[in-house]
């Protein structure tokens, strides 16, 4: 008797993680990895905050900590301190109480518990998700229960910035109740993000066409080293009137990748809408993952809600959103010194984690192949990859791809 299983195909392979391994096996002496989506120090090493350690110190010693299960919307004091470090501790949506959180597996969890929620119980079933963008989005989204994708302009290959023009015409053919995917911060891949006047204008859009934002947020604090600036497109749409959720990741901005820790922040235009949107949460998540894991979320809680702790952790965002912004102009000075075709000013420009460069496929896979420098095939880089010891080879290897072959 043959398997149940056989009707079972391969799978495509996740390209970030087959680029990893294949730098963790490739024994070249200058390999680079620009292709993981992770802080990296100016050795190439993982970084644990000094502050979770110290937390992590303190928490291993106290005897009270239990492990019993959480609540199933997670722990109040984490999901509290989420919402008030999203939304700003005095924001009218906080002290009217129409606003809450609920702890999630990361930004993902938050992105498929809210997308969830959308679908279910809104009976919403159209989104909309920038052109590039992060490629989980659709994934989470399509597997929540939406059936009708779609995309939104967003990056102008010739300008390499926002294709602002074709954003807001997207949007204003999008459908009454499309679900519109937004990135608080940090665009991820392309590094750009709408200025606050663009930002205003997004919101002018999706109010007449009666448009629900679905916020991503998985760089608070690390894309500029500033909490408030990097929020401030999310607490604008509030301040607007709009409702909306927010998916949160402390991935980044905590160090926490395999502590999977999020929150998801809901905000609505009636507190008394609160208690049955909770207890429908609850039901979802009770389903899908039953309740969250304590550790991180007891780390950060306990970091966001303590004077001392939290002035030290700001410290440390503004050290690594720091660091990236040096090596941003490290690499663009080197372009330059080499006489690079093209003009590399949209490094600078970029925020965040990762640079849209610009590279083709082919000058990609050309720096693969023959520098041992991996990243995405659509250009992407991770800019904390690149430290004072390899941004001349990256730079070289780029000017030789560009050289090699043109693109114009």
């Amino acid at each position: 008797m043959g398997s149940r299983f056989q009707v079972v195909e391969q799978g495509p392979p996740i390209e970030v993680f087959q680029l990893n391994k294949a730098f963790t096996e490739d024994s070249y002496k200058n390999k680079v990895n620009l292709s993981v989506g992770a802080y990296r120090d100016e050795n190439g090493k993982p970084w644990v905050l000094p502050v979770v350690r110290k937390m992590e110190k303190q928490m291993a010693e106290d005897e009270s900590l239990l492990h019993e299960y959480l609540p199933v919307l997670g722990l109040d004091a984490f999901t509290e301190a989420s919402v008030s470090m999203l939304l700003g501790k005095d924001n009218p949506a906080i002290a009217e109480g129409r606003a809450f959180g609920v702890q999630t597996l990361s930004g993902t969890g938050g992105l498929r518990v809210g997308a969830e929620l959308l679908n279910k119980h809104l009976k919403y079933d159209t989104f909309y998700y920038s052109n590039p963008t992060w490629e989980n989005h659709h994934l989470v989204f399509v597997n929540s229960g939406f059936t009708n994708p779609r995309t939104y302009r967003y990056w102008d290959e010739k300008t390499l910035s926002i294709d602002f023009d074709g954003l807001i015409e997207d949007l204003k053919n999008a459908p009454e109740n499309s679900v519109i995917l937004l990135h608080a911060c940090a665009h991820n891949p392309t590094g750009i993000d709408p200025s606050h006047e663009q930002w205003e204008k997004i919101a002018d859009v999706m109010e007449e066409r009666k448009l629900f934002p679905f916020f991503d947020s998985a760089y608070q604090g690390f894309a500029s080293g500033d909490l408030d600036r990097d929020a401030w497109a999310v607490r604008y749409f509030v301040k607007r009137g709009f409702e909306l959720v927010c998916a949160q990741s402390y991935a980044k901005n905590f160090g926490l990748y395999n502590e999977r820790v999020g929150n998801l922040t809901v905000v609505l235009s009636e507190s008394s809408h609160v208690a049955p949107l909770k207890s429908q949460l609850t039901w979802i998540v009770r389903g899908m993952y039953s309740n969250p894991p304590a550790h991180g979320a007891r780390v950060v809680a306990q970091v966001l809600r303590n004077d001392a702790l939290f002035d030290l952790w700001r410290d440390h965002i503004k050290f690594m959103s720091s660091r990236v912004m040096q090596m941003r102009e490290a690499l663009r000075a080197e372009l330059i010194k080499l006489g690079t075709p093209g003009n590399w000013d949209h490094i600078v420009k970029q925020i965040g984690l990762f640079s849209y460069t610009g590279l083709s496929r082919r000058q990609s896979e050309h720096l693969i192949q023959e520098h041992h420098i991996y990243l995405l095939r659509t250009g992407r880089i991770n800019i904390c990859g690149l430290n004072p010891s390899n941004v001349q080879y990256v730079a070289r290897a780029i000017n030789d791809a560009i050289t090699k072959f043109p693109t114009d």
